[in-house]
């Protein structure tokens, strides 16, 4: 099995850090959100549900650029198998 590089590892560690940063605020506009769906005038559960779907794409960016570099770097790593 092969090791990430010095490098490979920075950028992991970078976009691990980006989707648990983005996750915090996503996962608290959720909650508000559903909080505001039986309190709240429809008005306001749209203003709720407008700030949660922005977190929630940038969120969904972030996961997506996680998995990407994964799948790049999966078979670089990967063990080959016996003959």
């Amino acid at each position: 099995m092969k090791l990430l590089s010095r490098r490979a590892l920075e950028q992991l560690s970078l976009l691990q850090a980006a989707v648990q940063e983005l996750a915090q605020p996503r996962n608290t506009a959720l909650r508000i959100f559903m909080a505001s769906r039986g309190a709240t005038t429809l008005g306001a559960q749209r203003e709720f549900w407008l700030e949660f779907s922005s977190l929630d794409q940038e969120y969904r960016v972030a996961v997506r650029r996680l998995a990407s570099f994964c799948s790049e770097h999966h078979e670089a790593t990967a063990s080959e198998a016996p003959p």
